[in-house]
């Protein structure tokens, strides 16, 4: 239930309202994004990447109206590479880069060029781009984009949402050698029809396309913080007789720090889900969903406004 209320939160603009205005929140955004700009976002991916873990940035920013706007965020990126480059952060540091953003409602040939253009400056940069995943509705176009930016830029990234119904028939076409794979269990609200209603189910997706991934050829890369999840990632790597270099985890900036310590210190390759940038409103609601222990510091936040 209280999934279902944050996720509708997301939309809710009054909500980004009160949570906008409240004193407290500045706080607990700071806890999941990096800050407002690029150099805020450089600064701290240089923090995690001295403690030895490796970074994906995303440019939060979902509401693309014109071709202006998306002109505007293939430009972000391709600044934010440069300035990673610069500051030697690469290749620790790439980023996952969402087509809405870039245009895919508007156009999708303009989605695609300017995600072409990023790709370009990532590889320019020593580094690489992973298409994030969205609602259902986008997933045909989004693959769609990812093969044809794979002909040039093989180390593209794919995102596979385990709460969808069609995710095990994806995982196959895409556990080929060199394809990199995230494995999420998903937090988009989507109808029955297309996604699995249980948290249970989910998780029974979730290693099924695991063990899709693994015994693949391509490079999983496990984005969980469920500790039964990753603990049968690790036994699934066993199984399948994957060394550390051959998957990754992944974990998002400001959740179980202490676990993304664990898995580094044990010889796993880490990386942390980066986000920056000013529309971090939805963003965060998303997060809230999947931990809605977390829903107390919303709570406050909007409860202590002035």
């Amino acid at each position: 239930m209280l999934r279902s209320l944050f996720l509708a939160a997301a939309g809710s603009a009054r909500l980004e309202r009160l949570v906008e205005s409240a004193p407290v929140t500045k706080g607990m955004v700071r806890r999941f994004v990096a800050g407002g700009t690029a150099e805020e976002a450089v600064r701290t991916s240089r923090g995690l990447a001295d403690d030895g873990l490796a970074i994906t940035l995303d440019h939060l920013g979902e509401d693309t109206r014109s071709a202006e706007q998306a002109h505007a965020v293939r430009d972000e990126y391709i600044g934010l590479l440069s300035r990673l480059h610069d500051a030697g952060l690469t290749p620790a540091a790439e980023v996952s880069v969402k087509l809405s953003a870039l245009g895919q409602r508007l156009d999708e040939k303009i989605a695609y060029e300017n995600a072409r253009a990023v790709c370009a400056a990532a590889a320019e940069a020593g580094t690489t781009v992973t298409l994030d995943a969205e609602d259902h509705s986008t997933t045909d176009a989004t693959l769609e984009t990812l093969l044809e930016l794979r002909k040039d830029f093989p180390g593209t990234g794919a995102v596979l949402q385990a709460h969808l119904r069609r995710t095990e028939g994806d995982c196959r076409e895409l556990a080929v050698a060199g394809s990199r794979v995230r494995l999420c269990k998903g937090a988009y609200a989507e109808p029955e029809s297309v996604a699995f209603p249980s948290p249970l189910d989910v998780d029974k997706s979730f290693v099924r396309c695991l063990n899709i991934l693994m015994s693949g050829d391509g490079y999983p890369m496990v984005a969980t913080h469920d500790p039964r999840l990753i603990a049968i990632t690790e036994d699934r790597a066993r199984w399948f007789d994957r060394s550390t270099g051959e998957y990754e985890f992944q974990l998002l900036h400001g959740v179980r720090p202490e676990e993304q310590a664990r898995l580094s210190g044990d010889g796993h390759t880490v990386r942390v889900y980066l986000p920056y940038g000013q529309q971090w409103y939805g963003y965060l609601m998303r997060r809230l969903a999947e931990r809605p222990a977390n829903a107390a510091f919303l709570v406050k936040a909007v409860s202590s406004r002035k």
